[in-house]
């Protein structure tokens, strides 16, 4: 009997995830494969929510932002009772293999199944790019782009008003959007998770950048920061006279998920798709398919989901620089 491979798609939903799907199936039909898509993430897999797919269900998908598949969180796959569940369905099903993209959370839902014999293979994706085994997961970078010319829009206005803008980024406990949209975007400064800082420390780089001749300023935070920019606009706001300077805040939400992926995604989820069926094929199960440069890279789950993500060095030494 032909083997079956299952698909599903978990947690937030990230620009490139249908590119990756669309490469997976591709992959699987050209290896005499039949090819499943899971709806709804692991809600959908406990139920046993099953969906044949041939090449014309993933044609014209690649430029498409999302998931053609639906995604979900499913506090009840957490369980105990959940998991043998959802194996159940796999059994019910005959799949042989299961391929999940998804982020931090998704892909510990990944070890769970693979530590119950499960034959899956994970894709790093999440615009939060929280996944130790990967440099760079599916969707940041499109997600990246769309906060970057949103300051670049806000820094218009700020200028033409003398303001200052609190821009909060998303990315839950992680940085890494936030950092890099700050570089890219010239902030006067950059409030993240892996370097706290308190409102007063955030006041005074924007006063510096005024002394200095700057006539408005632009302040990149993480939503997962301890001060937000709801917290730093209370306190900007109970401190208006003692700091003298206007601000405003936009917080971009999930309008960074959303849209076309870009070219990098697009063919990364290619590669990365199409590269889980090979590996599949090859006996190879219980990883993690990332990216590091333009090449693949390749972790143990255990591993991948073991340890926080950290923030490179030079990074944050390079924000700090630039911002004066």
């Amino acid at each position: 009997m032909t083997q079956r491979i299952a698909i599903l798609t978990s947690g937030g939903d990230a620009p490139g995830m249908n590119a990756a799907i669309r490469a997976a199936v591709r992959a699987g039909l050209a290896r005499q494969l039949d090819m499943f898509g899971v709806r709804h993430g692991y809600a959908g897999l406990i139920a046993g929510d099953f969906r044949r797919l041939g090449a014309r269900e993933v044609g014209g998908i690649i430029d498409r932002g999302g998931t053609m598949l639906g995604t979900s969180r499913c506090p009840e796959f957490l369980t105990d009772a959940g998991q043998q569940t959802a194996i159940r369905r796999l059994a019910e099903h005959e799949i042989a293999g299961l391929i999940v993209l998804g982020g931090n959370g998704s892909q510990h839902g990944s070890l769970a199944l693979a530590q119950r014999g499960v034959a899956v293979i994970g894709i790093a994706s999440t615009i939060d790019n929280d996944l130790a085994g990967s440099d760079v997961t599916l969707g940041a970078t499109t997600a990246l782009d769309v906060a970057l010319e949103a300051i670049s829009r806000l820094r218009v206005t700020a200028a033409a008003h003398g303001r200052v803008f609190l821009v909060e980024v998303m990315g839950r406990a992680c940085g890494y959007l936030a950092l890099m949209a700050g570089i890219a975007g010239g902030a006067e400064a950059i409030v993240i998770p892996e370097a706290e800082q308190s409102p007063e420390q955030v006041a005074l780089a924007i006063q510096d950048a005024y002394r200095r001749g700057k006539s408005h300023a632009i302040v990149v935070i993480a939503e997962g920061a301890k001060h937000n920019a709801d917290a730093l606009a209370r306190h900007f706001t109970e401190h208006a006279e003692r700091l003298n300077f206007e601000l405003r805040v936009t917080k971009l939400g999930h309008v960074q998920r959303g849209g076309s992926p870009g070219a990098f995604d697009r063919l990364s989820a290619t590669l990365l798709g199409a590269e889980a069926i090979e590996r599949w094929c090859g006996g190879e199960h219980g990883i993690l398919l990332g990216l590091s440069g333009a090449h693949l890279t390749v972790s143990l789950l255990r591993d991948a989901v073991a340890r926080p993500k950290p923030l490179q060095p030079q990074w944050l030494h390079l924000a700090h620089v630039l911002s004066r």
